[in-house]
């Protein structure tokens, strides 16, 4: 089996009004991912996601040709069931060979940023045809589930005070048992944020978990402060309270902090992973598998979550391609204790491609089928396609 051509495409797909919404990052109006198709000679087609942005929105064309001009001549010609091999020559370059003959990384420049995506992509995409190839489910390759299903949480709130309940309400009415609202620069003040999640904790009652997520918008005293004042709330975790490259910042917040502190959804590596866990900087980590180097850095990230007993929670906010390969990390790590869904406008989720996301008592069992058993719409792919 060999790698025929290796495609990327810049899916944009316009949002209506009533699916917008507006956080620190602005109002958000298209949903984009840069898709990943691997194509081999036997006819066999892998599918990956690679992201331009920690958001929905962003622009994919740098992405997208990153993946056609720097990786696809690396891989055209070689066996798309050597994962492994083919994600160390994509990280290495030219001297993947030494990499592989010493044991430890000598990569290229772009280790952080827009290149790590696109290897991510390009890695989502070899892991669906190594699983097709086998007739079997990614998560079935990786050695199977460590669990049966996985606890669920539903990724929104954006609304003011006097409306937070009753839009965090409605996901619960879904079927959820956890959801995270935004909080952070959007707000204005700390002391508005703290309002939000109050009034959030006032409408659910004890037994739904709220989670926070500020954007790293909030500097370290203002991250204190917010989290001094809603310890009594029980918050399951507070997501990048502060900005990614404040890692003393960071454990600061941590050391002062009731509730746990999750970050990660910026970083590009299990290197950045392990620094956050040598700063004693966080408790949950979230990786995105269209960010940081797909599947194979993040089994990678879930050892070191799993080896310093802390919490995965991958982080997902994309197509349903990076949606699956998140479920199936954290059904697959020890470590692994949820799955985020998208609320809001999430066409690339749940309109391009069909994911099962039934739920039953607020979690999610594994994808059926081979690779991440997903089949797209050609016709709404060829629609959304930019580049």
């Amino acid at each position: 089996m060999r790698i025929r051509s290796v495609e990327a495409t810049w899916l944009r797909a316009e949002l209506p009004a009533a699916q917008q919404h507006v956080s620190d990052f602005g109002r958000i109006a298209t949903f984009d991912a840069v898709v990943v198709q691997v194509r081999t000679e036997c006819g066999l087609t892998g599918l990956g996601e690679a992201k331009p942005a920690v958001g929905s929105a962003g622009n994919g064309a740098a992405l997208a040709a990153i993946v056609r001009e720097e990786l696809a001549p690396v891989l055209v010609g070689q066996d798309p069931r050597q994962v492994n091999q083919l994600w160390g020559r994509m990280y290495n370059g030219v001297r993947a060979g030494l990499a592989a003959r010493d044991g430890r990384a000598m990569p290229i420049l772009g280790r952080r940023g827009a290149h790590m995506a696109a290897i991510a992509g390009v890695d989502l995409a070899l892991w669906d045809v190594a699983a097709r190839a086998r007739n079997c489910s990614v998560l079935e390759l990786v050695g199977g589930a460590t669990r049966d299903r996985v606890k669920a949480y539903a990724s929104g709130g954006w609304a003011p005070a006097d409306r937070i309940g009753e839009q965090l309400s409605g996901y619960v009415a879904q079927g959820f048992r956890a959801v995270k609202m935004r909080i952070g620069g959007m707000d204005g003040a700390v002391r508005a944020s703290i309002e939000r999640v109050r009034a959030a904790r006032a409408a659910l009652g004890d037994d739904v978990d709220i989670m926070v997520d500020a954007h790293g918008t909030l500097g370290v005293a203002g991250a204190r402060q917010f989290c001094a004042a809603t310890h009594e709330l029980g918050l399951r975790f507070v997501e990048e309270p502060v900005a990614s490259d404040d890692r003393v910042g960071l454990a600061e917040v941590r050391s002062a902090a009731m509730a746990p502190i999750a970050a990660g959804e910026s970083e590009a590596s299990c290197f950045d992973f392990a620094e956050l866990v040598e700063r004693r900087a966080v408790d949950v980590l979230q990786p995105d598998l269209a960010i940081a180097g797909g599947l194979s850095e993040g089994l990678r990230i879930g050892a070191i979550a799993t080896a310093h007993r802390l919490q995965l929670a991958p982080h997902c906010w994309g197509s349903a391609l990076s949606f699956e390969a998140a479920r199936t990390l954290a059904l697959a790590s020890p470590a692994g204790v949820f799955v985020e869904v998208p609320m809001g406008g999430a066409p690339l989720l749940r309109d391009l491609f069909q994911p099962d996301l039934a739920l039953a008592d607020g979690t999610v069992g594994p994808a059926r089928g081979p690779g991440w058993g997903l089949t797209m719409d050609e016709d709404l792919f060829a629609r959304w396609a930019r580049s």
